[in-house]
């Protein structure tokens, strides 16, 4: 599986967009594109509760 498939449209549009004008992405914007920043969700008794 390729990266380009497991980006969402948006995400494609801002990585071609800076790609485009040559700038350096931070690190805090590669986390943001690639979802480390997101919730995660787990099972507990039945329940599917943020963590």
């Amino acid at each position: 599986m390729k990266l380009r498939d497991l980006l969402s449209v948006e995400n494609k549009k801002r990585l071609n967009a800076s790609d485009a004008k040559n700038e350096q992405l931070s690190r805090k914007d590669w986390e943001e594109i690639m979802g480390t920043k997101r919730d995660t969700y787990s099972r507990i008794s039945g329940r599917i509760r943020r963590n």
